[in-house]
């Protein structure tokens, strides 16, 4: 991998976390569903939500992302946050700082279990993170474009208050980018045997009701093997 003058430091965690990856496109409610699943009820293990464009804003603005980038990298970070785009397979050491700095932040241990959300956004950065993440479950939320501009117009998930990169424009370009380079996950994880669970999204669907169709593929993952549904 050519990373010119981008400091990749040596990846991993002692041991990969297990996580579930929320996959759809922007405005389908990807953060909301991640946020009801973390702070869910009883259960065997924590869980926690890695929202991967919140964790980008955190460190561009944190005064002690030293210890975790380099001044190279976090020019590139802010680029990234600026210009909305991907992070290429060449960058992903600015990745693996967002994942070490989530992780110590939260002391997360290796028994805890991660909601993927915005990272991997591309095949080149799953196959990147698996030092960091176990993929057990794939939840691809299905929102057509249509639906999305009318939950994006209605805030329908409640997590979108002024943001200034929901015009139309950069809606249409997020849409896309997610079509061309997002969505060949699923054939990806397919592949290679992870589960994919499916969940059409309408323009007022909550992540409340997400989770409950969910609930028979996602008991399991959250649970760490035991079914916490009913209380058992």
């Amino acid at each position: 991998m050519n990373t010119g003058n981008i400091n990749v430091r040596e990846p991993g965690l002692e041991r990969p976390l297990e996580a579930i990856l929320l996959m759809g496109p922007t405005g389908s409610g990807k953060t909301p569903l991640g946020e009801f699943l973390a702070a869910g009820g009883p259960r065997a293990r924590r869980c926690f939500h890695f929202d991967f464009g919140h964790q980008l804003r955190l460190a561009a603005a944190d005064v002690h992302a030293c210890a975790y980038f380099s001044q190279a990298e976090m020019s590139v970070l802010k680029t990234v946050l600026r210009s909305g785009t991907l992070l290429e397979d060449e960058h992903f050491g600015i990745a693996a700082g967002i994942i070490r700095r989530f992780v110590d932040c939260n002391s997360i241990g290796s028994s805890d279990l991660v909601i993927l959300n915005g990272l991997p956004r591309h095949v080149g950065q799953a196959e990147a993170i698996s030092p960091f993440f176990s993929v057990r479950l794939v939840v691809h939320l299905q929102c057509d474009a249509r639906t999305v501009l009318a939950r994006i117009g209605l805030n329908a998930g409640g997590d979108r208050d002024n943001r200034p990169d929901d015009g139309l424009a950069d809606v249409s370009r997020r849409l896309q980018l997610f079509s061309e380079r997002s969505m060949p996950l699923l054939d990806h994880y397919r592949a290679i045997g992870i589960p994919i669970a499916e969940a059409p999204v309408g323009v007022d669907t909550q992540a409340r009701e997400l989770a409950g169709a969910l609930s028979d593929p996602l008991a399991t993952c959250i649970s760490g093997g035991r079914d916490v549904r009913d209380g058992a």
